[in-house]
């Protein structure tokens, strides 16, 4: 993922399909619980259905908060880097024009970690309304 840092187009499309779960996890526990009227009947192990659905929450959550925070802090180091090289060439264009896209992109990743926070909270709420029955979190 870090390859993708300097690719940031790259970077933000390769979130997008990391954020596949959440974004399905209406369909996902709808696929995968009995509703209301079903409840009685079949073999579906609920619990482990949203024990297994929490894992992959859990994996999917930190493995994204670990590539944004990895970006950040190269980003950052670039920033610094290129803040040096600023003030020994105040009058280089092409390095204050670099600076300046490299802070833009810091931003739209410390940014990143807001919306991530977000997401969280969104599919955590949906995760539990669906399975606070069958399983507890902790558990």
């Amino acid at each position: 993922m870090a390859a993708l840092c300097l690719d940031f187009l790259g970077f933000q499309e390769a979130l997008k399909k990391m954020r596949d779960v959440d974004d399905k996890i209406i369909y996902a526990l709808n696929n995968a619980l009995p509703t209301e009227s079903f409840k009685g009947q079949g073999q579906v192990n609920t619990e482990g259905t949203c024990r297994d659905l929490y894992s992959k929450l859990q994996q999917s959550h930190l493995s994204r908060q670990d590539s944004i925070r990895s970006c950040i802090t190269i980003s950052a180091n670039n920033l610094k880097q290129l803040r040096e090289k600023r003030e020994a060439q105040p009058d280089d264009v092409d390095i204050d024009s670099q600076f300046k896209a490299e802070q833009r992109k810091l931003r739209v990743l410390q940014a990143e970690l807001n919306v991530e926070d977000i997401i969280k909270e969104r599919t955590y709420k949906t995760f539990n309304e669906r399975c606070r029955s069958y399983f507890h979190a902790g558990q």
